[in-house]
């Protein structure tokens, strides 16, 4: 028999089982008697959040930048509707992150109660499982199982909804040593000869790509991308979510592919015979017309989630198992037929001269101007001053894209983004977790001044945690994706994309106790770098910039990624 205890008191002990050390929340009358419980240990930090939707992205932001599972807190009813695009943003891009929310007492469930909505029911599309607990005595394991859920397999989401009177109740405590679930086990090792069979296509091909995607990251690859990479002589290009899977400054490196990818990635996937893609799920960013992309490509495509193959694009050799495993029995194969680097050089000479022909064509590059800073500049000696050292979260739209695009990430869980969802205000909070997760690195959002004003509210926690975030905002007055779209695509009608009301950005810094900064000039860019990153404080850098300024290049919504506006 375990100790006895109540629920509250069981989820916190359970929290210290799963080794947590922070959590992010925000009480209300139904979890209390949790927050009561959590006062009485100290064991696990909590940071109070000043909305629930920050504390959904915090414990993302976390979780992206550490590999461990982050959790967030809140209370029934409104609380808990207020982390749904914060689970949602987590559900897109796997993410492993645990939300428990209070729940009124289960008498009252179903009988439209004070603060009362079905959490379970709204987050069922969006979790990749969510419980409802019914007996303080299953709390243990059901907080094990939800841990368990959300790091293994492809990571997601998972809810655990707790009514007021199962916090309060008493149980043995009993907390399971393993989970064992019959409906749920993930593969993690590849069939081997499916392997086989990719390197056979590797070894016949003479254009081959790379491809890597989120699932790089998740899963700790890199190390074994790069050693087939280098070891094959393969061009590698990222999606948004695969950055950092392999060194941006490396020879190899294509950058980004798709809808904002560079030019040269976009052609040599168009142009490949042979498509190795791991950890990726071919989204439509990726890929723009179906029917156009890698026409002429036989596809090896391996992900740990047997559903994402074969979804969006037809798969040759479909390879269901862990990303970093599935690689590790690849190289396997590789060593063992022992073919050495100078016989992949010479075989795809002629491969990389073609791609270093659309390189010089068409690089990423921009026109400079005097009268205004520009953004890709911005990040282009934001990267040089920290050799690409820091972990850099990214808002939602252009200051995004421009990111990807000229900061080139050295390594892994370093750029910290809203990839499939898309969700405008993300950056900062996540950038709180991120520095709550790596109390010594240097941490940056790059953020617009439409999206940092959607939880601009977080300064509040920032500034309570002590926390020396920099947030670097490309302030442009507009809504500057949308604008670009509506310049391109509607012959410029500005429709409700122009802010009438723009706040100074360095008093509201002020206010909260932080530095407020700004620059106009193009000048000023470099030696205002270096101020920010060398103090310890949380900075708000205001950087006024072109402001119709594009991401370019692009590929129109619907278009294949070969028909791209390069200017």
């Amino acid at each position: 028999m375990g100790e006895t205890m109540t629920g509250a008191q069981m989820v916190v002990e359970a929290l210290k089982r799963e080794g947590v050390e922070v959590i992010f929340g925000y009480p209300g009358g139904a979890i209390i008697d949790i927050y009561d419980a959590l006062y009485k240990s100290p064991e696990v930090h909590h940071v109070l959040v000043r909305h629930e939707q920050g504390a959904a992205h915090a414990a993302d932001g976390f979780a992206r930048s550490t590999g461990r599972v982050g959790v967030a807190l809140a209370t029934s009813g409104p609380g808990a509707t207020n982390t749904v695009t914060g689970i949602a943003t987590a559900y897109m891009d796997s993410i492993p992150i645990v939300v428990l929310t209070g729940q009124v007492p289960t008498k009252l469930i179903g009988n439209d109660a004070f603060q009362e909505v079905d959490i379970t029911g709204i987050t069922r599309p969006i979790t990749k499982h969510n419980f409802l607990v019914k007996r303080v005595e299953d709390l243990p394991r059901i907080i094990k199982e939800a841990f368990y859920i959300a790091r293994t397999g492809r990571p997601g989401p998972v809810l655990v909804d707790i009514p007021k009177d199962i916090q309060q109740a008493k149980g043995d405590f009993n907390y399971p040593d393993e989970i064992h679930l019959r409906s749920y086990n993930p593969t993690y090792e590849p069939h081997f000869k499916q392997i086989e069979k990719a390197y056979q296509l590797l070894e016949k091909a003479e254009r081959p790509v790379f491809l890597i995607g989120g699932g790089v990251i998740s899963s700790g690859a890199s190390e074994e991308v790069r050693a087939i990479a280098e070891r094959l002589n393969l061009p590698v290009t990222m999606t948004l979510m695969g950055l950092g899977g392999f060194p941006g400054e490396h020879d190899q490196s294509l950058g980004m592919l798709g809808m904002h990818g560079t030019y040269f990635a976009n052609m040599a996937v168009a142009n490949c015979d042979v498509l190795l893609a791991v950890g990726a799920r071919f989204d439509d960013r990726v890929t723009g017309k179906v029917d156009a992309f890698a026409p002429n490509a036989k596809i090896i495509h391996i992900d740990i989630d047997p559903t994402s193959i074969q979804k969006n694009v037809k798969v040759d050799v479909p390879i269901v198992g862990d990303c970093k495993r599935s690689l590790e029995r690849l190289l396997e194969v590789i060593k063992e037929v022992g073919k050495p680097k100078k016989y992949w050089k010479e075989r795809y000479k002629e491969w990389w001269e073609q791609i270093d022909i659309w390189r010089k064509r068409y690089p990423l590059t921009y026109k400079e101007d005097p009268n205004y800073i520009k953004p890709q500049f911005v990040l282009e000696k934001l990267y040089e001053l920290t050799k690409g050292e820091a972990i850099i979260c990214t808002e939602v739209g252009q200051n995004q894209m421009w990111t990807a695009q000229y900061y080139k990430f050295k390594y892994p869980r370093t750029l910290i983004s809203s990839g499939g969802l898309g969700t405008m205000g993300f950056g900062f909070p996540a950038s709180i977790g991120a520095q709550m997760g790596n109390p010594g690195k240097l941490v940056i959002d790059i953020a617009g001044d439409g999206s940092i004003q959607m939880n601009i509210q977080e300064l509040a926690t920032a500034m309570d945690q002590r926390l020396p975030i920099k947030i670097i905002i490309l302030n442009n007055g507009f809504l500057g994706m949308v604008r670009q779209w509506q310049e391109l695509f509607y012959e410029r009608r500005y429709s409700a994309v122009k802010f009438a009301t723009i706040p100074d950005f360095v008093k509201i810094a002020e206010a909260y106790g932080a530095v407020g900064l700004r620059i106009t000039k193009p000048q000023e860019v470099e030696p205002t770098l270096k101020k920010i990153i060398s103090m310890d404080k949380l900075v708000i850098l205001d950087v006024i910039i072109s402001p119709e300024e594009g991401v370019f290049p692009m590929v129109p919504a619907g278009k294949a990624t070969t028909e791209m506006i390069l200017v």
